[in-house]
């Protein structure tokens, strides 16, 4: 069951020639989801072979340009490719009025139906659930209502040891039960413990997306020991002044909340078209978070499945 993140556009508000606006693509255990929606989306999905029509859910952390520009065109794609499949979109509510406009401006409408799904933006909130996955808010500090997203696998039924099903004769009534955590009683009464019984838990896999923020050390409290953090790092630490007055975090700053969260990888992104060269990047940010790296439009991130020791 794969846990794997495609990094669709990795600049910030001015796309360069090697790198598209924010978007990226979560595949959790076959689901595909979109995470913010910059100029040329569309695109970058075919370019990495990434299917259009699986995506059922769209997620903007906020209103601005190179996060939402893509939006549109990929809905006219969408339509002129006869998808007839529902798409849930999250965003901050003032942005159904424009879907809305958009639709209606371009004549005929939609052949599928946008289910809009707004979500507040000062306080964490659980916005998606199925029974693989659940995905939370992380309200920011930005210029305009932002949040940031994180991704966690639910817990999944434990594995009864074949061996130990033969040997006790265990009936498939008490199998369900000690999947969900059961210990088993025999017909002459001795209990066997559950975890003698089956293997180790599969532990969970998450992703936290932190989207443009200045730094905001509270949101670590939110994204604790996440398997992969996103974190905009805008500018370098030599001009954290305006980072400060655009509501934008430097690669150390990334690297500081990486290191408070207990994050076991951090990807830096967002990266200003000022710097040629991202590689300060990465070097500023290691001096406080080792295991971090500075993403390219293409790159794909993996989270293996592990066992509890």
């Amino acid at each position: 069951m794969s846990f794997s993140l495609t990094v669709l556009g990795s600049s910030s508000a001015l796309p360069t020639s090697k790198r598209f606006p924010t978007a990226q693509v979560l595949k959790v255990q076959e689901r595909f989801f979109l995470i913010d929606c910059g100029e040329g989306t569309q695109m970058q999905i075919r370019r990495f072979g990434l299917p259009l029509s699986r995506i059922h859910h769209i997620f903007i952390s906020h209103l601005h340009g190179d996060h939402v520009f893509g939006l549109f065109g990929l809905l006219s794609s969408m339509n002129l490719l006869g998808r007839n499949l529902d798409l849930t979109l999250h965003a901050h509510s003032s942005l159904e009025h424009t879907i809305k406009h958009f639709t209606s401006f371009f004549g005929t409408g939609l052949q599928f139906r946008i289910v809009f799904q707004p979500f507040p933006s000062r306080r964490t909130s659980l916005i998606y659930e199925d029974n693989k996955v659940i995905v939370e808010t992380i309200p920011l500090k930005h210029r305009i209502p932002t949040v940031g997203f994180v991704f966690r696998e639910k817990k999944r039924p434990l594995n009864i040891r074949k061996d130990k099903v033969e040997l006790l004769k265990i009936p498939y009534r008490d199998i369900i039960n000690i999947k969900a955590g059961s210990d088993f009683i025999s017909e002459d009464g001795k209990v066997f413990k559950n975890k003698d019984l089956t293997l180790p838990e599969i532990k969970s896999r998450s992703y936290a997306y932190i989207s443009d923020t200045a730094y905001h050390e509270k949101i670590t409290g939110l994204i604790q020991n996440v398997d992969l953090l996103y974190h905009e790092s805008t500018f370098l630490e030599c001009d954290r002044k305006l980072a400060r007055l655009t509501g934008h975090s430097t690669a150390l700053q990334a690297a500081r909340i990486a290191d408070k969260a207990g994050a076991e990888k951090l990807l830096i992104g967002h990266f200003s078209s000022r710097y040629k060269d991202v590689s300060a990047f990465v070097e500023e940010a290691r001096k406080v978070f080792i295991n971090t790296f500075a993403v390219e439009d293409g790159d794909v991130f993996q989270v293996e499945q592990t066992r509890e020791q």
